[in-house]
């Protein structure tokens, strides 16, 4: 077992990754889960380099934030590390690194308050769970990794996923222990469930195949959709759909181009049928639940990388841009700026690729609107909309 290293720190804000930032005394730079700003702490060293460290929070010295709460679960900062603070300031804090993220590439703008639904907790509508074996119990839990770390830890109260799929978890874990299983066996459990509460689970034994899991249907703004539990799907739907209403009234033209238009969730719940919509989307699987969804309508769904289709791009046309994490393709900006669309809207998951890119584009549009919102309640997560008009 590797030997503790324990550093003293006061907390100076909090960074878009999450964690709190420190100086210490050699000039290090420390990021650190399980602080506030103005805090000073005692943490324990996960990751040590050169120029920087990571840890976890061991003990507040003083000068506990007036903002701290007492987080509602043990394994939070393996799952949602914001239960630490009143729920009033994580949404000021989204805020804040949304805008800091725009300052980072010479943006200044307006940022609007985040918005939510005000659910905090029993959100999530996904979760994946580890297997943990306690050998005195001879018995299995449902586990999650310890943050900074791969050891697992047990499981047995978790509040940030709907209670339908901590219910399945428990019921699929017993149901091993009733047959003398062994933990080692399987890679984890995925479970998913819909806003009806219907639950979709999967249990993925090592060295086999991942069994199939049922499909779900959701509807979103009146549209219904069919998709993979496995796929990807957005986890907190109520939300979505305060976004998804945003998108709908900034759309200005009757010819609109999805991209990274996934099961279409966006375009299919935005547009009407009069409407010219064209869907592109790269992953066959989802692709082909794209398809079923547009269910004969006049839509058109593409399977090809959106970097990939220039020619779709027309003047008189809104984008809509919901890219992966890692942003968009540098040739896909480029190809935006040479046609220059009218609208572009652009949803991120992450701000900070979504700043670079908006920082490009802006050569030819104007910033009309910077919206977070809160799709991921008590972790630091921002789901950021940004809206952009043709100079």
């Amino acid at each position: 077992m590797r030997s503790q290293i324990i550093e003293h720190a006061t907390i100076e804000k909090i960074v878009p990754g999450g964690q709190g930032i420190a100086t210490l005394k050699n000039g290090k730079k420390a990021f650190v889960w399980g602080v506030l700003p103005g805090e000073n702490v005692d943490f324990e060293i996960t990751k040590n380099k050169k120029s920087y460290c990571e840890g976890i929070v061991k003990n507040i010295i003083n000068d506990i934030s007036p903002h701290r709460i007492k987080a509602k679960d043990v394994c939070y900062l393996s799952t949602s590390p914001w239960q630490i603070m009143d729920y009033n300031y994580e949404l000021k804090q989204k805020k804040a690194l949304v805008e800091e993220c725009l300052k980072q590439v010479h943006i200044n703008a307006n940022i609007l308050p985040t918005i939510t639904d005000n659910k905090d907790f029993y959100y999530r509508n996904k979760m994946e769970y580890a297997l943990y074996w306690d050998n005195d119990k001879a018995k299995i839990y449902p586990a999650f990794r310890k943050r900074g770390s791969h050891q697992k830890i047990p499981v047995t109260q978790s509040s940030i996923e709907r209670p339908e799929i901590f219910a399945e978890v428990q019921n699929i874990v017993q149901d091993l222990n009733d047959k003398n299983e062994e933990a080692r066996k399987y890679q984890s459990i995925m479970i998913r469930c819909n806003q009806k509460g219907k639950v979709s689970s999967a249990l993925f034994e090592n060295g086999k195949s991942h069994p199939k899991m049922q499909n779900l249907t959701d509807a979103i703004l009146g549209h219904k959709y069919a998709y993979s539990p496995n796929g990807f799907f957005q986890i907190n739907l109520p939300v979505y759909e305060l976004a998804l209403k945003e998108i709908k009234q900034n759309i200005e033209t009757q010819n609109i181009l999805d991209l990274y238009a996934g099961v279409g969730s966006i375009g299919l719940s935005v547009t009407s049928p009069e409407q010219k919509l064209i869907l592109v989307e790269s992953n066959k699987d989802a692709f082909k639940e794209l398809r079923h969804n547009c269910n004969g309508n006049s839509s058109r769904a593409v399977l090809d990388k959106s970097e990939n289709v220039p020619s779709y791009i027309q003047p008189e046309q809104t984008v809509i841009l919901d890219p992966p994490r890692a942003g968009c393709d540098r040739k896909l900006i480029e190809a935006l700026i040479s046609s220059t669309p009218k609208v572009i809207i652009y949803l991120s998951c992450n701000p900070i690729t979504q700043a670079r890119d908006i920082s490009i584009l802006m050569t030819k549009y104007n910033l009309e609107k910077v919206q977070p919102y809160n799709f991921f309640p008590r972790t630091p997560h921002i789901e950021n909309l940004i809206i952009l008009k043709r100079i």
